[in-house]
């Protein structure tokens, strides 16, 4: 054929005229000019297959040169993606992954508690320096849909696209400050093996990113591509490497400059724990003194349980979660509120979930004790969460404790003093009688008011104990009319109601006078 036809070119399995060499470098040219990619078996006869296909593209200028310059790449024998389209698919990808951290972490939370739980919590959830830089999470970018184009398609046009990550297996991830002294050696390995194995999967898999370029060029698809080998799975393969490479670089990048957020976060922690913890544990003393009534103890038990134990435990979940989440590279808000944080119960089990290993065991732990009847099980738990994180907790002795039933007995009688709300001032009142009488912290709901009040009867006067029953028997009286009015719709409770309050605020200054003046309790016998 060559002697016969001196101008043609052979291929493997034909014989070509020159012209269709040119038709085919023009079709590519265009294709890479216009940032495009290009199926060359579209522009070529049907006789030809993926042999004669690739063995013309060697044959033609465009694509040495494009080679040579790194301006196309060549993908499945008979595929030619330009550089521009490349990049362009690449860039959709790493933009989505800088917006599913959140999402990601969440699922990395549930897998590894499915981790932990088959290994019957034996790995340790103790928080790590700040300065650990090495832990690797798992990613799963969105992508955006392409335009249809036929022959070239260009990857400049997009439409969102938002697929399910069901299919991305989220992979546990661990960091460990230090080996434990005497473990053994061949273990370290393995520790170090599977963890250089968690970071080379801490991208999306290639199945999920074939699933992002169906819907970033539905050209594909529409095509009848369904061998993946083709095309698909080669282009996953070469981005994957990529999106690697950035997701560390912007990993590494966002944990330095979290690594001041994450120790101003534990050192912050642990202050706040200290003055807590203490308050808790003055608090807790009180109880002692009803632990002969089983009804009322309960009652103040519950009621510790639901607001100090509520605040510490929201405090510790809240924070050990923003904690976890700037060491895993995620975005934090710097809350400038100083209130206290106030999580409902579905988010206290959310966060002890989320958090490493053992830890989350004792967090979980922590938040199922504070359903209880027992404010001893609550300490309990919150020394082991605590423990486990890495924290301290500061035990009451006899100097810390007079320290701070001073200081709370100074706070309380100020606000005695400064109260203008009726029905507030009782429960401030009789909590300032106990810290006089019996050395005691006590904080009692009102369903508690009247056992505690009855309570006083021997350590109080005659007359100082008839002015804190009246005053109780009215502000129970108000109360009633108040929410006979408010559900029940009663017009004659609601009439009473002013009545009963000016009553009431009547007897303030002779409360007052209690705590203030110049009527003294009997001291501790």
């Amino acid at each position: 054929l060559q002697s016969r036809y001196p101008n043609g070119v052979p291929l493997v399995t034909m014989f070509i005229h020159p012209s269709m060499i040119e038709m085919l470098d023009a079709a590519i040219e265009d294709a890479i000019e216009r940032n495009s990619w290009i199926d060359c078996l579209t522009v070529l006869p049907t006789l030809f297959g993926s042999q004669d296909a690739s063995k013309i593209l060697s044959l033609c200028p465009s694509i040495q040169s494009a080679l040579k310059s790194s301006r196309a790449l060549i993908l499945g024998e008979s595929y030619v993606l330009s550089d521009g389209f490349v990049k362009d698919v690449f860039s959709q990808l790493e933009k989505e992954m800088q917006t599913f951290s959140v999402s990601v972490s969440a699922k990395l939370g549930d897998e590894k508690n499915t981790t932990k739980e088959n290994k019957c919590g034996n790995d340790s959830g103790r928080l790590p320096e700040p300065s650990d830089n090495n832990v690797e999470s798992g990613s799963k970018p969105g992508m955006e849909k392409g335009s249809k184009k036929k022959k070239g398609k260009s990857g400049n046009s997009r439409n969102s696209a938002s697929d399910d990550l069901d299919n991305q297996e989220p992979v546990p991830t661990k960091s460990k400050k230090n080996q434990r002294k005497g473990k053994d050696i061949s273990a370290s390995h393995v520790s170090e093996s599977k963890k250089s194995k968690e970071d080379n999967v801490a991208v999306p898999s290639e199945d999920w990113i074939v699933g992002k370029l169906l819907s970033l060029v539905p050209e594909f698809e529409e095509q009848g591509m369904d061998d993946q080998e083709t095309i698909l799975k080669p282009l996953a393969n070469h981005l994957r490497p990529m999106l690697l490479t950035s997701w560390n670089e912007r990993r590494k990048a966002m944990l330095a400059e979290n690594s001041d957020r994450m120790k101003r976060v534990l050192d912050n922690l642990q202050k706040k724990l200290d003055e807590s913890y203490l308050n808790m544990q003055l608090y807790e003393k009180a109880l002692d003194l009803f632990e002969d009534d089983q009804a009322t103890s309960v009652v103040l038990h519950r009621h510790l349980l639901r607001t100090t134990g509520a605040s510490i435990a929201d405090m510790l979940l809240f924070n050990l979660d923003a904690y976890n989440k700037l060491k895993n590279g995620i975005a934090v808000e710097e809350s400038q509120n100083s209130e206290p944080v106030s999580l409902s119960p579905g988010e206290r089990n959310s966060i002890a979930k989320s958090l490493l290993g053992s830890l989350s065991v004792k967090a979980v732990a922590l938040v199922e004790s504070m359903e209880g009847k027992r404010i001893d099980t609550f300490m309990i738990a919150l020394a082991a969460a605590a423990e486990e994180s890495g924290l301290f907790l500061k035990r009451l002795d006899k100097k810390l404790e007079k320290t701070l039933v001073h200081s709370y007995r100074k706070d309380l009688a100020s606000q005695v003093s400064a109260e203008t709300d009726p029905v507030s001032l009782l429960p401030k009142v009789v909590s300032l009688l106990y810290l006089k009488v019996h050395n005691k912290a006590l904080q009692a709901p009102g369903r508690a008011m009247s056992v505690a009040v009855s309570r006083l009867k021997d350590k109080l006067d005659d007359t100082a104990y008839k002015t804190l029953m009246d005053y109780h028997s009215a502000t129970v009286a108000l109360l009633a009319s108040t929410s006979a009015a408010t559900h029940d719709g009663d017009e004659v409770a609601s009439d009473g109601i002013p009545t009963k309050k000016e009553v009431l605020e009547s007897l303030m200054p002779s409360l007052k006078s209690l705590v203030l003046g110049t009527s003294q309790p009997q001291g501790p016998s």
